[in-house]
């Protein structure tokens, strides 16, 4: 059955209708995150301390969906989604044809069921537990330089944290402008991986934390930024990951 316009979802590379048979019938709803915060009484105090967690809370989001049968009786169309769906563990990309620039990550929350109309459609809403940023395909693009010293412009009003890879030797400062966040890198050899996500330094499959010095990881605030290196670096590799709520 071809059907022009349709609107789908992908989730962990398969898609919704092109692999499943599976339509969108309705505007996807995601909830607005939620900013974690702590409310803390102190006795003989009138009103509560705010204690700001920095971060924000996973959010839902949903799709209401209907399986057309086609070739295939509906119950085995089903036995296949619901094995597409529910068979990722942790988190997977998820996109939708509503909002083609960015994908989210996300894992299936709660149970999968379809109601059968007139035998030959199945309609239901399929729920995701979803981290609270949305990130953008451009910010997935590699920007590099064969320097010590890169600038780039976030395009967006929230900070993210980035990829950066450092080719070069010996030992490197490394510093983030305007905020003046940075890290002081011992022993580099050839090159080291910074991911700001996973709070994690890297080369290849070895980890070298215990290489790196440095209060916190590097993040890219909204507007322009120098990544500015110290020592013997040759090469500046960034993944900057945009993001937005």
């Amino acid at each position: 059955m071809i059907i022009e316009g349709i609107n789908q979802f992908s989730f962990g590379g398969r898609r919704s209708y092109d692999d499943m048979g599976l339509i969108i019938t309705e505007p996807p709803v995601f909830a607005f995150p939620e900013r974690d915060i702590s409310y803390i009484g102190i006795p003989g105090k009138s009103g509560d301390l705010i204690r700001d967690n920095g971060r924000y809370k996973n959010i839902s989001g949903s799709y209401k969906v209907a399986v057309v049968r086609d070739e295939f009786p509906l119950e085995t169309m089903m036995t296949e989604i619901r094995s597409w769906l529910a068979g990722n563990i942790g988190y997977s990309v998820l996109t939708d044809t509503y909002d083609p620039l960015y994908y989210r990550m996300a894992q299936l929350d709660g149970k999968l069921s379809f109601t059968e109309i007139l035998r030959q459609i199945g309609t239901g809403t399929v729920k995701f537990n979803c981290k609270p940023y949305k990130y953008s395909f451009a910010g997935q693009e590699t920007v590099s330089a064969d320097a010590s010293e890169l600038t780039i412009t976030n395009p967006t009003a929230f900070e993210s944290r980035p990829y950066i890879k450092l080719y070069g030797s010996g030992t490197v400062a490394l510093l983030i402008q305007p905020q003046g966040r940075g890290m002081m890198i011992s022993d580099l050899d050839e090159y080291i991986e910074i991911d700001s996500e996973l709070m994690n330094c890297f080369k290849g499959t070895t980890l070298e934390n215990d290489t790196v010095k440095g209060a916190e990881f590097p993040v890219l605030k909204p507007g322009v930024c120098t990544i500015n290196c110290t020592g013997d670096v040759t090469r500046i590799e960034v993944i900057p990951r945009w993001c937005c709520l």
